[in-house]
């Protein structure tokens, strides 16, 4: 036969679990900013390159406001604002 006592310390331990894992917090690894500055950088620096026929300066000057423009937005999700 079951035995019923040895179920109410099971329950309850159970419910110890359950009321732990409510009171974690994850925090991300590293900021959106981050990871999106270096993305938009990339892109920036690739766009201008193929526009801009090599020139250095317009190189220099897509990728600065690609870094830019991502860090902007990957501060907008890390701050939960994005529209």
């Amino acid at each position: 036969m079951a035995q019923s006592h040895h179920r109410k310390k099971h329950k309850e331990h159970l419910r110890q679990f359950q009321h732990r894992q409510e009171n974690v917090t994850v925090e991300p690894k590293r900021k959106a900013a981050v990871i999106f500055a270096v993305v938009g950088a990339v892109i920036g620096l690739a766009v201008s390159y193929f526009s801009s026929e090599a020139n250095i300066i317009w190189i220099a000057a897509g990728t600065a406001l690609g870094g830019i423009g991502g860090y902007l937005f990957g501060r907008n999700i890390d701050k939960g604002i994005t529209k």
